[in-house]
């Protein structure tokens, strides 16, 4: 159990954007003092911390320098970060302050692909068979030696960027072109491409505590993948109670222990393949797409709280206080265009008590752009997260609250013409 006093600090590199990341700075406030460096003047994050520093976070030797200012201000206890891009520069500084936390290689073998599938195949962890790459030949090479369908993705990147499934090796070309934009940039150890055997099956993450190199599975998210070739994930969902936890743990565990981390939490993804449970990836970070959120509604674990534990050499309290279900389902426009109309139906809002939150992203006369062109700015219309007794009657009442909600795309519109009508 966690005794620390609200008077301790902790450091955030790069806390994120108000509607994904709210709730981890809110769930750490909750114990610590927190100060952050950030790459712009605080916003929303103002009423919520201590201290800041302003830095490039394209440059990790200004990350590492802005952590070190605000350490000289403050008796920092814990540094931490759930910006993927930001991984290896916050155990760099962890390092420097003489803090807790898994070392500057463990995540660079997590942010690197190749390297994890290298780390997983020496410790014999279910993974995906694959090849780095260099080139447009290299792939094709690598292509026929695997077996299509493959898949090919940046070494180094996040959020399923530049991944596609290639069928054919007449579509080769156009996925490696696809692959490379995306490889390379901010916060990439490697511009390299991966040529990886396509693994079939229900995808799901397993999210992971660690705290002295003891790994412990926490819950299971089951995902619904869509836009195909690409691998958008369009809906999460917890349940407390999920069977498979017990199954997949082992695996994901294992997994974290063959990349040495030894400190923080673990996103873990993984296909249930008719092999049984197969790595994709381990992010050492709290996912994404509002799971740690999906996860405290169901299990009342608040990851972010739990991270700043870790990062403080406190060990966590894992002891779940509630046991129901909750899922986010991602809206999409059904086409590209100009939004033009959102809305979900206010009786039904109103009364439906399960309905912890319906975010709208977009505003009509937006630019509404389907994936892959569109990313998480101009693809994603909003989300709507529910609460239920079980994830199956989360994602059925997710299916309810979806029919009452309207999005309506022009398809012809110039979204520079556009007049937003009044609402």
């Amino acid at each position: 159990m966690s005794n620390s006093a609200p008077s301790r600090t902790v450091l955030v590199v790069s806390p994120g954007d108000e509607v994904y990341r709210r709730y981890c700075l809110e769930q750490v406030i909750a114990g610590y003092k927190v100060v952050i460096v950030t790459d712009s003047q605080p916003t929303w994050q103002t009423p919520l911390i201590a201290d800041w520093e302003v830095a490039d976070l394209t440059d990790p030797d200004a990350v590492v320098a802005a952590g070190r200012e605000l350490a000289a201000r403050h008796d920092v206890s814990g540094v931490l970060t759930w910006d993927e891009y930001q991984l290896v520069p916050t155990a760099r500084l962890a390092e420097h302050l003489g803090l807790p936390g898994s070392g500057p290689e463990a995540m660079r073998a997590c942010r690197d692909k190749g390297r994890t599938r290298t780390a997983l195949a020496e410790h014999r962890v279910g993974s995906a068979t694959s090849m780095r790459t260099t080139s447009l030949l290299e792939a094709v090479l690598a292509a026929e030696s695997i077996g299509y369908p493959v898949v090919l993705k940046p070494a180094s990147n996040a959020a399923s960027l530049g991944v596609i499934r290639i069928d054919t090796g007449e579509n080769l070309a156009a996925g490696y072109a696809f692959a490379v934009a995306s490889a390379g940039g901010i916060g990439s150890e490697s511009g390299d491409v991966l040529v990886e055997e396509y693994l079939d099956g229900p995808e799901i993450s397993v999210e992971c505590v660690t705290h002295r190199g003891v790994t412990a599975a926490v819950a299971v998210t089951r995902k619904s993948v869509g836009f195909a070739p690409y691998f958008e994930e369009t809906a999460h969902s917890v349940d407390a109670y999920d069977p498979l936890l017990a199954e997949v743990a082992p695996v994901a565990t294992a997994a974290v222990a063959a990349l040495g981390i030894t400190t923080g939490i673990q996103h873990v993804e993984l296909r249930l393949t008719e092999s049984g449970p197969r790595i994709i990836e381990v992010n050492a970070r709290i996912g994404g797409d509002l799971i740690g959120r999906l996860v405290s509604l169901a299990t009342g674990l608040d990851l972010a709280r739990i991270a700043a534990d870790l990062a403080c050499g406190t060990a966590p309290n894992l002891a779940p206080t509630r046991q129901q279900g909750a899922a986010i389902r991602i809206l999409y426009p059904d086409a590209t265009g100009t939004l033009a109309h959102r809305s979900i139906d206010a009786r039904f809002a109103q009364t439906a008590d399960w309905l912890e939150e319906v975010r709208w992203l977009r505003e009509p006369g937006d630019r509404a752009v389907l994936p892959p062109d569109g990313d998480l700015d101009t693809a994603r219309i909003g989300h709507i997260l529910v609460t239920a007794p079980t994830a199956e009657d989360a994602q059925e009442r997710l299916r309810l609250a979806t029919d009452h909600v309207t999005v309506t795309v022009d398809t012809h519109m110039d979204p520079q013409t556009y007049s937003t009508p009044n609402t």
